[in-house]
């Protein structure tokens, strides 16, 4: 007898009970995925400090919409986090000449639903499924995505980086798959940061080694936080870099300074605050989330131009942690070509997506499945272009 599935939407996780859905965003038996067995951003703690933050929202154009699948006996087995949006910002999958397209066609692109952990551009789970979970949960929960689009008659469906098996799930039940591209450092069994230099020729071992006494001069410190030694001081300076880079850079930082306390109060053994000082005084300072295998660098921000004080902050330092900890690699966000001669290798990112109109999701899966070819020779040349020497470099494919 087929397993009965119930679901039902929420508009707040404070509704949902923690242990439950992390159950299923990280249960305790998952064997690695991609690479990842913990992913700190589809956990409770880090959702739920969006919304109680005002990050995502009344007033963002994301408004959650959770979706819940409960069997039989009513205990949660498979969730998503989903939001309503009514722009195309704060997802670093680009969809707004698709949204362009849409409504010279006469049709109305927003609201769409976002399947994501807001403003991360990290892989990880999406279809959130218990490990003991039915059979037939995670299709129930895609068939339940699909009727909130009807309901809320959205035109679309867009989950964004997705892991392989949500992926693969996604495009048999018929959604479009798009590719992208990220850089992420591998961690080969190196000892030591000196280990990993020497895996580069000589010329661009020393142009490392200068970056990161250039960074840092003879005036400016390295200082590394987790955990209790991470106190709200650090975070009302964090916050000032993170405001003055978002100003800068996007023109709409999109954390509030209640996140980060509110994050930081759940989850401050997931958090490694790199922060620069000059005397006692920080200066600049990224934020990275800690993951079982991963390290994942998020925001960045400083106070003082210092050449190469960006690649020391965010990549080097790092890098020299995630040796140093035995991570199997850092992933330093979107884009970026500048890191490939940093060690950081090409990665290929998924998306999925599906549309409420026939015709323009025939439209795009062909678009992709073009765009696809693209990048498959522009990762080709970014491949080739890694600096490691011919007798260390890895060629395996990138998954």
């Amino acid at each position: 007898m087929a397993e009965q599935f119930t679901a039902r939407f929420v508009q707040s996780l404070a509704s949902v009970d923690a242990a439950a859905w992390d159950a299923c965003a990280n249960p305790p038996t998952l064997t690695e995925e991609c690479g990842e067995r913990f992913n700190p951003f589809v956990a409770h703690a880090f959702l739920d400090a969006l919304e109680r933050s005002g990050s995502v929202g009344k007033g963002t154009g994301w408004s959650p919409v959770h979706a819940l699948v409960e069997d039989a006996n009513g205990r949660l087995v498979a969730c998503a986090p989903a939001y309503l949006k009514t722009h195309s910002m704060g997802e670093y999958v680009f969809d707004q000449n698709w949204a362009q397209a849409y409504e010279r066609a006469g049709g109305r692109y927003y609201p769409k639903l976002q399947v994501s952990a807001p403003f991360t551009p990290v892989t990880g789970r999406r279809l959130l499924v218990a490990g003991d979970a039915p059979e037939g949960a995670r299709e129930a929960l895609i068939a339940a995505l699909r009727g909130l689009r009807k309901a809320a008659q959205a035109s679309s469906i867009h989950v964004t980086y997705p892991t392989q098996p949500d992926a693969d799930a996604l495009s048999a039940a018929g959604f479009i798959l798009r590719a992208g591209e990220q850089f992420h450092f591998l961690n080969e069994g190196y000892t030591s940061f000196d280990d990993f230099l020497s895996a580069l020729p000589s010329r661009k071992r020393k142009g490392l080694k200068r970056e990161r006494r250039e960074a840092l001069g003879d005036d400016l410190s390295i200082e590394l936080l987790t955990g209790a030694d991470i106190k709200p001081s650090h975070w009302d300076s964090f916050f000032v870099f993170y405001m003055d880079t978002g100003a800068r850079k996007w023109g709409r930082p999109y954390l509030t300074r209640a996140f980060f306390d509110l994050v930081s109060e759940k989850m401050a053994d997931r958090i490694l605050l790199v922060m620069a000082k000059r005397g006692d005084d920080h200066v600049a300072g990224a934020i990275n989330f800690l993951g079982d295998d991963a390290i994942y660098g998020r925001n960045w921000g400083a106070l003082t131009e210092r050449q190469f004080l960006h690649f020391e902050v965010c990549y080097y330092q790092a890098i020299d942690y995630a040796i140093a900890q035995g991570y199997k690699r850092v992933e330093a966000g979107a884009q970026g070509e500048h890191k490939l001669a940093r060690g950081y290798r090409p990665v290929l990112t998924w998306s999925a997506h599906d549309f409420a109109n026939a015709g323009f999701h025939a439209a795009i899966d062909d678009y992709c499945k073009r765009e696809r070819l693209a990048l498959d020779e522009i990762m080709a040349e970014h491949e080739s272009a890694l600096p490691f020497r011919n007798d260390k470099n890895c060629t395996e494919e990138p998954t």
